[in-house]
């Protein structure tokens, strides 16, 4: 870890008026989720409105997407685009099933940003859109902060970590989101002063810090990884096959989501325990 993390962590927000504002935000979410109850009771989801989406008539943005968009916006900023709400209202069963994917607690944060939302013209690619609804309905569980670019993940940790670990390239989305993410918040955790931080004020703190670089900014090395050696590709086959297991696992409903991450968690810091885990979870698997 980076020495200088440290110092910029305890020059942080000196007068407090950033945490003020975050405490606003999370008493804000807390708002959003009584008024969409769709974690606690996922029947609910059926009580959405299309006009909560996008009103046709007046081409103006629902109050469901009003509160993710603006109201919410001091914990993860995300563009208005009219024509995307449109579309999700058209389309509006489909978003009602990812809505049911968002918030099932067997699923892992992998298989969340992984739901098939492409199916929705303007929800593909990097998914932000996705990424702030999954974590306005799964904060609480303390393992996916506000941070929706994949790019900006990776930035984070090349600037805060020493040697920062990277999934391998051929993981979907989801995979390397949850792995990225698994990462920034092993960072938060150890540290005394960031580990009691809400998730959205550690968040703020790395984009004040550490502001990732413009796209267009092709100068800047943010991150630049080198073609693996044979070790670390037969450790990244390795990992990827853990993987697949733990998703077979969970597919079949013999795992958890909590077990999915504490197995990730055993596997990444305990390798000389890797072969009875995994020979423990084909057991399993196989019952």
């Amino acid at each position: 870890m980076k020495e200088s993390l440290l110092e910029k962590v305890r020059a942080f927000d000196k007068n407090g008026v950033i945490k003020v504002e975050i405490d606003s935000a999370m008493k804000l979410l807390k708002d959003f989720r009584a008024r969409y109850p769709f974690a606690e009771n996922p029947e609910s989801i059926e009580t959405l409105n299309p006009n909560d989406i996008f009103i046709p008539q007046s081409k103006e943005i629902g109050e469901f997407f009003r509160w993710l968009v603006y109201y919410l916006k001091p914990i993860g900023h995300l563009r208005s685009y009219p024509n995307i709400f449109g579309q999700i209202r058209n389309q509006f069963e489909d978003f009602k099933e990812l809505l049911a994917v968002t918030v099932d607690r067997k699923k892992s944060l992998a298989q969340k940003v992984d739901a098939q939302w492409e199916q929705i013209r303007g929800l593909g690619r990097d998914k932000h859109i996705a990424k702030k609804i999954i974590f306005c309905f799964n904060y609480e569980h303390g393992d996916v902060l506000p941070i929706f670019s994949t790019d900006h993940l990776q930035h984070f940790l090349t600037e805060i970590v020493d040697k920062p670990s990277f999934p391998a390239q051929y993981v979907s989305l989801g995979e390397t989101y949850e792995f990225l993410m698994s990462e920034l918040l092993g960072v938060k955790e150890s540290l005394p002063e960031t580990h009691p931080w809400e998730l959205p004020y550690f968040s703020r703190f790395l984009y004040d810090n550490y502001p990732p670089p413009l796209k267009n900014d092709h100068s800047n090395e943010t991150i630049r990884r080198t073609q693996p050696d044979s070790e670390t590709q037969n450790e990244q086959i390795h990992s990827r096959e853990f993987a697949e297991l733990l998703n077979e696992l969970q597919r079949k409903e013999k795992i958890s989501g909590e077990e999915y991450r504490d197995y990730g968690k055993v596997w990444r810091e305990q390798p000389q325990s890797r072969e009875s885990l995994v020979e423990r979870l084909k057991i399993l698997l196989s019952k």
